[in-house]
């Protein structure tokens, strides 16, 4: 192979590399830090690899992109013995404490903080910060401790929880009725110190409730590929742990709310709950709410749509 080819094959090579844990893409012009970038937040049993579809699509637009694993999610989890082995022990999977339980909100706050600062090191002075689902807790955190490092908040379907209270008090209200989540899972949080659900489950019933409860518009090619990625423990702390927010920093930011109306994990009553919340703690920032008619992970079933939206809402 002659020099230049073999210089060709490497810098196609790089261009396709994606670090597991670790997804990003530049904008279209790698010296235009004109446009906003975009720190991406996954959510719970998720990691960097779920916008995988959307990175590109925002990167078509001129946006630098980047979703990074948090503490305990993706190449950072770590997980209970009993889930590997097979055939399961419902009861030693049920008891078994995680490894994942020591995770903290600090942890998440600290994590998209640094991601926020590396991002702006490379000259993006204006960052969206981007929470889908649990990733809400995590990005409520970051900004009331660091506002002035963020240009937009965006709740993608969402946690979006009140001053105060820990977000994990929302998961039983009446607005949630008919989520799909609580079945899923198969030990007691208090007792493991983690949401525990088993993504290799030989019930099909499980699965398909599975399914339906996070991807319900997705092919089910699509759902086995995301499936065999998701891992089984969550941390509870970061969930259990309430966030003291001040108007004058969480609430002075630019907030908008995505809500999903085919949600079935965080159900649209309970989306609407979190705005009506927000809007009454800074009724002087209303927060700006726009619709998707998807289930709880547009990032798989609509990337485009997300990727246009989140485009405009970045302004």
């Amino acid at each position: 192979m002659n020099t230049q080819r073999k210089r060709d094959f490497l810098k196609m090579g790089m261009g396709a590399i994606a670090g597991a844990g670790l997804a990003a893409c530049g904008s279209a012009d790698a010296d235009d830090n004109s446009k906003p970038a975009f720190v991406l937040v996954h959510g719970a049993w998720h990691a960097a690899w779920c916008y995988e579809r959307v990175i590109p699509l925002l990167a078509a637009y001129g946006h630098a992109a980047v979703a990074r694993d948090l503490p305990a999610h993706g190449i950072n989890a770590r997980f209970p013995a009993s889930y590997f082995q097979r055939p399961l022990n419902p009861a030693a999977f049920a008891t078994e404490p995680s490894p994942a339980a020591v995770t903290t909100l600090d942890d998440y706050a600290k994590s998209v903080l640094d991601t926020i600062d590396q991002v702006r090191a490379l000259g993006h002075d204006k960052v969206v910060l981007v929470g889908h689902s649990m990733g809400g807790v995590a990005i409520t955190a970051a900004a009331e401790r660091a506002p002035e490092k963020i240009h937009r908040l965006v709740y993608l379907t969402a946690f979006m929880p009140k001053t105060g209270v820990p977000a994990i008090s929302y998961i039983q209200s009446p607005e949630n009725q008919g989520e799909l989540v609580g079945p899923q899972l198969l030990a007691d949080p208090a007792a493991i110190g983690a949401l525990r659900m088993d993504q290799r489950s030989a019930d099909a019933n499980y699965r398909a409730n599975g399914k339906l409860a996070f991807y319900g518009d997705v092919s089910q090619q699509d759902y086995d590929a995301v499936a065999n990625l998701l891992t089984p423990d969550v941390p509870v702390a970061p969930f259990a742990t309430p966030i003291t927010l001040t108007p004058e920093r969480w609430g002075a930011l630019d907030r908008h709310y995505i809500r999903c109306a085919r949600d079935m994990a965080i159900r649209p009553p309970l989306q609407q709950r979190f705005i009506a919340e927000a809007d009454a703690f800074v009724p002087a920032r209303k927060t700006t709410v726009h619709m998707l008619d998807t289930s709880h992970s547009p990032f798989m079933s609509a990337p485009q749509q997300l990727a246009d939206l989140l485009h405009a809402i970045a302004g």
